[in-house]
């Protein structure tokens, strides 16, 4: 059961990250929808605080190490995403 849980905590960010992008990249300009991209990006972003609590919960499985890993992904993934939003405002 602790397997389970630490997979499935550990995709919260990998699916979060690719979602954010997905939206933000589509045409769609309604309040709910920059919501949910707000929160997404916060959950991608926070796939660090994942990767921890994934190896807490499940040390030694290979899927929750290899998970963990595309959780740290997903984090600079947001942060360059963040990097070149600031870089295209500022040129």
């Amino acid at each position: 059961m602790k397997k389970f849980i630490a997979i499935l905590l550990e995709l919260i960010p990998i699916i979060c990250a690719p979602v954010s992008y997905l939206l933000i990249v589509l045409p769609l300009n309604s309040p709910a929808i920059k919501k949910v991209i707000a929160v997404t990006m916060l959950l991608g972003f926070l796939g660090f605080a994942f990767f921890f609590l994934g190896r807490k919960i499940a040390k030694e499985d290979r899927t929750v190490r290899i998970l963990g890993i595309l959780d740290i992904l997903a984090t600079v993934a947001v942060i360059a995403f963040y990097v070149l939003a600031f870089l295209s405002i500022g040129l």
